[in-house]
């Protein structure tokens, strides 16, 4: 059940620590002049979504569908910022490509975890 597990028994949660490492690792061969710009604004994005995820899982109920729905925007935000250090050929086709595609799975996730815990009764709700 969603409300009694506890956050590490989230796939979702899993995927976007993925992610974030991933967007890490990839951002760290930006020029050293994006640091405090398109690599802190992606970073910054990346460890949004599983945080969220986290900090609404200990919140369940409507506050957790509500940190999702930020968890989702974050997540909007890094596709943005990947179309934008792709074409600024900071990632390569490849990368854009893969960094992309992962976003897109992500996000189905989180549409489909969003709307399981809308369904879920508030009054049912246990957290750990």
């Amino acid at each position: 059940m969603i409300e009694k597990s506890s956050i590490r028994d989230l796939r979702i949660w899993h995927e976007a620590i993925d992610l974030a490492l991933g967007l890490y690792r990839v951002t760290s061969e930006f020029p050293k002049h994006e640091l405090y710009g398109l690599t802190s604004q992606m970073r910054r994005a990346a460890v949004s979504i599983p945080s969220n995820i986290a900090e609404g899982k200990g919140h369940f109920g409507g506050d957790f569908t509500r940190f999702l729905l930020h968890a989702r925007g974050s997540l909007l935000e890094l596709q943005t910022q990947i179309v934008i250090a792709r074409g600024l050929n900071y990632l390569s086709e490849e990368q854009g490509t893969e960094l992309t595609s992962r976003t897109n799975d992500l996000r189905r996730g989180l549409n489909g975890l969003i709307q399981a815990v809308r369904k879920t009764p508030r009054t049912n709700a246990v957290s750990e």
